[in-house]
């Protein structure tokens, strides 16, 4: 049995200790936060010991696996802090808000502690049905691929929360919060790429946030052309539209529906339905899959499929597209 704590008892946080509630030799044992009442609330309802702080709950708790649900510029501290407890950690995504962070959290891959990370969206059926049918070679050679997410944040989003929409709390706005799991579907499908050029942009949001509400990049994937747009000046939180167009076909991934268009063929159309109703429908519903994969894996010894290695390529890019929109749009290498 392996005992688990979620520090930060946010939204997010609900979403882990639900699936961990779940999950056959998995017991949650306790949680922190440093809003007491958050930390009581999920204490009360999974009867777990609650604590003011990281700190307090590692010194007074014999903890296997920490769960980081917390701000983003929490994330690689605290995941510091664990490993060198020797306790294993799965973190919310972003993996790290700079590069500073992106050195020290990559350090960790040294060491008996693993580290998950929870990029949930590669476990949804439809993304496995386009990774497979790529890797199969029944695509063909792919010639590009988008990604457009176009979600809905307001002002309150960011004033009540007390860190998001702030640089050195949030790292960034709509890229590093709501699309990083689309930059990272792109690059779990095409593999890494070599340069980007981007623009970031506060359109609707001004004089409220800090970070950009906007950003368009092209990313250069070794001659296959990537088109990346985010906003969260859209009115509604609309499915996450991802395409290949690919040498024997194009294929769409829509939330749920994959789209597969051959030349000369009708159209075919797969919906996938799904049972975990856990957080918000556009979040993915790959929480409950990759947490308890991530516990397989402990178990098995295994290879995690989302562990340091495996979002290498995605924290790069990130952190590269912030710095060539912080240069004017000016390439950046990989």
């Amino acid at each position: 049995m392996r005992k688990a704590a979620i520090v930060g008892c946010g939204g997010i946080a609900a979403v882990h200790a639900a699936v961990l509630n779940d999950l056959p030799d998995v017991a949650l044992i306790a949680c922190a936060d440093i809003r007491s009442e958050r930390a009581a609330a999920m204490a009360e309802k999974y009867r777990l010991h609650a604590y003011p702080s990281l700190k307090q709950m590692l010194d007074n708790e014999q903890i296997d696996v920490l769960h980081i649900c917390t701000p983003h510029y929490l994330h690689v501290p605290m995941a510091e802090e664990a490993h060198r407890r020797g306790i294993h950690v799965f973190m919310e995504k972003p993996p790290a808000i700079s590069r500073e962070q992106q050195k020290a959290l990559f350090a960790l891959e040294d060491g008996g502690a693993r580290v998950g990370v929870c990029f949930q969206n590669r476990y949804i059926d439809a993304a496995k049905k386009l990774k497979s049918m790529v890797e199969s070679g029944e695509t063909g050679h792919i010639l590009g691929i988008r990604g457009f997410v176009t979600w809905h944040r307001d002002a309150p989003y960011y004033t009540e929360s007390g860190w998001r929409g702030k640089l050195d709390t949030e790292g960034g706005g709509a890229l590093i919060n709501q699309s990083i799991h689309t930059l990272d579907l792109m690059n779990y499908f095409v593999g890494r790429p070599v340069s980007v050029e981007a623009i970031c942009v506060n359109r609707h949001l001004k004089g409220v946030i800090e970070v950009e509400d906007t950003v368009d990049a092209l990313v250069d994937y070794a001659g296959v052309p990537g088109i990346f747009y985010a906003t969260t000046a859209y009115s509604a939180n609309s499915p996450v539209l991802i395409e290949l167009s690919c040498e024997k076909m194009t294929v769409r991934m829509e939330e749920t529906e994959v789209t597969i268009r051959r030349p000369g063929e009708p159209v075919e159309r797969i919906t996938y339905t799904s049972d975990c109703n856990l957080g918000k429908d556009y979040w993915g519903a790959g929480h409950y899959a990759c947490i308890s994969d991530f516990y397989h894996c402990l178990e098995e010894n295994l290879p995690f499929q989302n562990d340091l290695a495996s979002v290498r390529n995605t924290l790069d890019l990130m952190l590269a597209v912030y710095e060539s929109a912080a240069d004017g749009g000016k390439p950046v290498m990989l």
